[in-house]
């Protein structure tokens, strides 16, 4: 593969970057809301599921 010269580069680099469809705004926001919204779902699920599988544990072990 042929090495171009930084200035080549950039130039390149640049026409690239010109190409990019940047997401508004609100496209933006409510993406992160999203994704907010569902880190915090997963969060309930995983800390019901943990404390379920430590009060079954607790009552199992609890009989011994």
């Amino acid at each position: 593969m042929a090495r171009t010269n930084p200035v080549q580069f950039i130039q390149q680099v640049r026409s690239e970057v010109s190409k990019v469809v940047w997401p508004q705004r609100r496209e933006v926001l409510l993406t992160t809301v999203m994704v907010l919204i569902m880190a915090t779902l997963t969060a309930i699920f995983f800390a019901i599921v943990d404390l379920s599988i430590r009060t079954g544990l607790q009552a199992i072990l609890g009989n011994f």
